[in-house]
């Protein structure tokens, strides 16, 4: 059984190797990755993964479809032959990491535990900054393991997800959170669960993006998100931009809604992909790109910090504590406006 992860990267070269060796433990088979704009050498590494046989790379410099890059990168895959033989497909971005809990945390396990789906979301676990100052070259899922609660109330983005779905005709497009252009005749059949092992509505088969608030969404897999990282790392990706949306800086806003570290959760380390990446970093050329690829990093943080956003940014970081998850009550008023502003402010 083929199984495809849809990657989009820029400037991620640092932390590309650690991402396909756990997910090449987690059970894809295939990798289909878009670079685009790199100026730290990822574009090459992709390259160099791309001769070993290990992922297929595309280059998505531009122009860009007015969705975004992740969009117009999704639009050239529609097109290629490793996503019309792919049995299942996953999007993903390279801060997101796929942690099955059922059996021996591999996607055959999950499939067995869900045997009648199509469509399976996993609802995102955001993991907080805690703290840390300064990049290191370190695996993320190792320094990171400080989490927002399991059952979270507010932000509504706290409860979003990626769609591993079967590409069986039923949606004949991928898309960033959910696949696309459903075909009316097939939808009817499509049985779409999520990570606790609950039969989902008809709505997640056709609009929704986010799980069910204020219960578990994390039994049988949850989607680790690492949207952070080290605080001079978050500078740099700040400068980078959205990657829907390149030229949309990111600010603090971004920061205080995902930067919680109420609770630890390391139960993505039962997956061991240690192996997988030391065989990767064996291969000299790979072990050289990446050495680069930290190193510009560390001296892109340095020549950012001789600007005043990106300085002002950085200290406003360092000033601002973990993000208090908000207790029910004051989640109950929030989410009633939001569904006031969506009617039209109706009571």
């Amino acid at each position: 059984m083929n199984f495809l992860a849809i990657l989009t990267v820029r400037n991620e070269g640092a932390f590309l190797l650690e991402w396909l060796a756990h997910h090449r433990a987690v059970g894809f088979t295939d990798f289909l990755v878009f670079s685009n704009d790199c100026q730290d050498g990822t574009d090459a590494m992709l390259d160099r993964l791309d001769a070993m046989g290990l992922v297929t790379h595309r280059r998505n410099d531009g122009p860009h479809d007015k969705g975004g890059i992740q969009f117009t990168a999704l639009k050239a895959a529609e097109k290629l032959p490793i996503l019309r033989r792919a049995d299942w497909v996953l999007p993903l971005d390279v801060d997101e990491f796929m942690n099955i809990h059922a059996g021996d945390r591999t996607l055959p396990a999950l499939l067995a535990a869900l045997p009648q789906a199509t469509a399976i979301t996993l609802t995102w676990r955001l993991f907080g900054n805690a703290g840390i100052v300064h990049y290191e070259d370190a695996p993320v899922t190792r320094q990171f393991t400080r989490a927002a609660p399991a059952v979270m109330h507010w932000p509504w983005r706290a409860a979003m997800f990626k769609t591993l779905y079967r590409n069986d005709g039923t949606y004949r497009k991928p898309g960033v959170h959910r696949p696309r252009n459903p075909d009316p005749d097939r939808l009817a059949q499509a049985r779409w669960f999520d990570g606790q092992g609950r039969e989902l509505d008809d709505s997640f088969k056709t609009t929704r993006i986010f799980s069910n608030y204020g219960r578990p969404n994390h039994a049988l897999v949850q989607l680790n998100h690492y949207p952070l990282g080290a605080m001079e790392s978050y500078v740099v990706k700040a400068d980078r931009g959205r990657a829907v949306h390149s030229d949309h800086m990111l600010g603090l806003d971004y920061w205080v809604e995902r930067n919680f570290c109420t609770d630890e959760d390391t139960s993505i380390h039962a997956l061991d992909s240690s192996a997988a990446l030391a065989a990767l970093k064996s291969d000299p050329e790979l072990a050289r790109l990446h050495d680069a690829a930290v190193a510009w990093r560390k001296a892109r943080f340095d020549a950012l910090m001789l600007h005043d956003p990106c300085r002002a940014l950085f200290g406003r970081l360092l000033m601002t504590p973990p993000t208090r998850p908000l207790p029910p009550e004051a989640a109950r008023v929030m989410i009633r406006y939001a569904n006031r502003a969506r009617t039209g402010g109706g009571t």
